[in-house]
């Protein structure tokens, strides 16, 4: 725990560190080592599959990613207590024509480029999986997959186990270099917010504050967004996930905006809302401040050992104990949703069934009120760290109370 605690102090150096592969090759051979251990059986892994004519960027399979760190396409993973084989692809020229080279197995640098020992040609994987089940009686694969029909044919006497559980568990604590690729993502997150924020104003539509976030992402260097940015202005900001960013916005008016990005494979997720005219009405901040308190004692309330869900019940107590609603009923229905998830290479990651914190878990703390019938709807939300003590907030860097707010507005 001390080791732990000090490296995540040196994150700010980490940081100024970060490359595009945020993930050294080691760890990761290190990561399926780990789960190696435990394997009563065989765990196959499929990476994504490319299309014919793709014009779109892909993302590989996050626990294939997970594994690996490997993004080409096609290729497969077969793990054994004592042995792991990335399989690969042939070269396809007029593939390649389109799409980039390709590595293939019988490169001579296939297994520097991949961090494998053991690289064969995919049509080696049945021989090689049919090998592989004298290891033990159970599959590991992944049970919604397409691609695991093939696992069923090959293997249909077995019970397919979810190999995402196992390795869900590893990844709910995070390591120094994932914490500070996480961290990256989030200062990526907040320069893009206050890029956004310049085209906060009545009478300007939600696309245009939208489009600047996702400018600033992409110039930055970062892939693209976490997850489909939310820009709800007005009664949109009501709709927890609002995403069309199609309206004007207009004076006297809130705006939610829910917008992260994604580098290096991680993410971050962070929320401010604000005022369109730059000045919180006196209900507007009202609620404001109740959900700002409400984030506070979720906050305050982490620490190893502590539940997902006492964070929302802290949230949901200090709402109910501050301020009304229209007709002087508490205000904690208004809060519809847990406020705690994990981050990571997903913006809800997977914790494996996990539902206590453990230091080295990054979370978020999400509180939020939304009243339709005042067209009222506030979310404040945070990418924090578990620590041995209590919680690093990451995302701190991006204003939130409401004087620091409306100052920023106001530049």
């Amino acid at each position: 725990m001390r080791q732990f605690a000090f490296l995540c102090a040196i994150l700010a150096s980490a940081a100024s560190a970060y490359a595009s592969d945020p993930i050294a090759r080691e760890e990761y051979r290190s990561r399926r080592a780990e789960l190696r251990k435990g394997l009563e059986g065989p765990l196959v892994l499929f990476g994504r599959v490319e299309s014919s004519d793709d014009v779109f960027r892909g993302f590989q399979e996050p626990n294939f990613y997970y594994l690996t760190g490997w993004e080409e396409p096609g290729a497969i993973l077969l793990l054994t207590r004592s042995e792991e084989i990335l399989f690969l692809p042939h070269r396809n020229s007029r593939r390649e024509l389109y799409m980039g080279r390709r590595t293939a197995a019988e490169d001579a640098n296939a297994a520097a480029e991949t961090g494998f020992d053991a690289v064969l040609p995919l049509e080696r994987f049945e021989s090689q999986f049919a090998k592989a089940l004298e290891t033990g009686p159970d599959v590991y694969a992944l049970p919604d997959h397409p691609e695991t029909e093939r696992v069923k044919a090959l293997a249909p006497l077995r019970d397919i186990r979810a190999a995402s559980a196992l390795v869900a568990k590893l990844r709910s604590k995070k390591s120094p270099a994932e914490i500070a690729a996480i961290q990256h993502a989030t200062d990526v997150s907040i320069q893009a917010q206050r890029e956004a924020w310049k085209h906060v104003r009545a009478g300007g539509a939600e696309y245009e504050a939208a489009g600047a976030f996702l400018g600033a992402v992409i110039a930055a260097g970062c892939e693209g967004p976490a997850y489909s940015p939310i820009f709800g202005s007005g009664p949109n900001a009501t709709t927890l996930h609002y995403s069309a960013n199609s309206r004007r916005m207009d004076a006297g008016e809130l705006i939610v905006i829910d917008a992260a990005a994604r580098c290096g494979g991680y993410t971050s997720d962070i929320t401010r809302t604000l005022p369109v005219d730059g000045k919180f009405t006196r209900r507007q901040r009202e609620i404001y401040d109740i959900v700002l308190g409400a984030q506070k004692a979720a906050i305050a309330a982490i620490k190893p050992g502590v539940t997902f869900s006492s964070l929302t019940s802290a949230a949901r107590e200090y709402i109910n104990a501050h301020g009304k609603d229209a007709k002087g009923n508490p205000l904690g229905k208004y809060l519809p949703h847990g406020v705690s998830h994990s981050v990571g290479l997903d913006v809800h990651d997977p914790t494996g069934g996990v539902s206590t914190l453990s230091a080295g878990m990054v979370i978020t703390v999400e509180p939020g009120i939304y009243i339709p019938e005042e067209k009222i709807g506030v979310r404040i939300e945070d990418t924090v760290l578990v620590t041995d003590n209590g919680a690093k907030i990451l995302s701190g860097a991006l204003p939130k109370e409401p004087d620091e707010v409306e100052r920023a507005l106001a530049k």
